[in-house]
């Protein structure tokens, strides 16, 4: 075995061990896109799949679960959004279809929803936005964690994974954690393992991926799209707070701005109460996504996307992408290894 492979294998042991992978990425949970095709092919690959439930009932969740190991037998996962009105169902349906991990997202779960799924022999990931939320979620019997920036596509907190990991990774060593956002190579992994990391998650990266089911359009724009080009939408009037998620800016994002400004003027003129323009501001994106990915209307739908988009160049398989982020993360250790040898000489 090359000294690099045997090298990177030791920087994420903890975390192969941790997935049961032979390789330490996980695909971020997107929803519309995280479907059954994408998360098999990551899984195929030697990656750690992640299924997006989103809004599913438990009876669709255990349809998508029965179906992917219908393209698998490798290891993967389920993101459980916390607000579910059926958390607890849909914990039940991935114990009873022997789910190994789930990742609980959004909010801070209550000890029930995580002490529930270790006693049906499920390990539990954990999103922890600072080091007192990731040591709660741990007193909490988190098995381990996500620390995910604000490079990250869709629904984002402020903070840089850079820092983030900074932060995180020297005050937390007793779980696995997986650093997320904005991740698009190989030597942006390295820098993440030698900090401590178990391993990494991307989402953005695989819109791409062959075995995607996204529209032809909405990989399109992905290929089209820079860096720059993903961002955070607009906020007008801090009363009137609008949910940071991540896209593509498009049609849909630039008339966001003229209808905000139309519902505070309406506020304003006492047309609407506070509580009414702000759901009409949190209600104008309801459905974009599905839009976009599904129906392919990349103008009027929203195109929730990471800073690392301008680091997609083509579509590939999702075996491809893998061994190019390993290839790269490779490269980039014997790159050091050559460096580190001509200093002693």
């Amino acid at each position: 075995m090359p000294l690099e492979l045997v090298n990177l294998n030791r920087l994420w042991s903890q975390g192969l061990s941790f997935l049961g992978t032979k390789i330490a990425i996980m695909g971020g949970a997107m929803s519309w896109v995280s479907e059954r095709h994408l998360v098999a092919a990551i899984s195929n690959a030697g990656g750690f799949g992640v299924l997006a439930c989103g809004s599913m009932s438990p009876d669709l969740l255990a349809a998508e679960i029965k179906a992917t190991k219908t393209l698998t037998n490798k290891p993967f996962g389920v993101n459980l959004i916390t607000i579910h009105q059926q958390l607890m169902e849909l914990i039940e349906v991935c114990g009873y279809l022997k789910v190994g991990h789930i990742i609980l997202a959004n909010g801070l779960p209550k000890v029930i929803s995580i002490q529930r799924p270790k006693e049906l022999g499920i390990k539990v990931i954990c999103f922890a936005p600072t080091v007192s939320f990731g040591k709660k979620l741990i007193s909490r019997g988190a098995d381990a964690l996500i620390i995910e920036g604000s490079e990250a596509g869709g629904h984002v907190g402020v903070v840089s994974t850079s820092v983030l990991a900074q932060e995180i990774l020297p005050a937390i060593r007793t779980v696995p954690i997986f650093v997320a956002g904005g991740i698009g190579r190989g030597e942006a992994i390295l820098s993440y393992l030698e900090m401590g990391a178990a391993g990494v998650q991307l989402g953005t990266r695989f819109i791409c991926a062959n075995e995607c089911i996204a529209h032809t359009n909405f990989k399109k724009a992905f290929i089209r799209a820079s860096s720059r080009d993903a961002v955070l939408p607009e906020q007008l009037d801090p009363n009137f707070p609008v949910i940071p998620v991540r896209a593509l800016i498009n049609q849909a994002s630039r008339r966001f701005v003229l209808f905000q400004q139309n519902v505070i003027n309406r506020f304003r003129n006492g047309e609407l109460d506070h509580k009414t323009a702000q759901l009409e501001i949190e209600h104008y994106w309801i459905g974009a996504l599905k839009k976009a990915v599904i129906d392919g209307d990349i103008e009027n739908g929203s195109l929730m996307s990471g800073q690392s988009v301008g680091m997609i160049t083509q579509e590939q398989s999702a075996n491809e992408i893998i061994n190019e982020l390993v290839e790269q993360t490779l490269l980039a250790l014997n790159t050091r290894r050559i460096f580190e040898k001509e200093e002693r000489n």
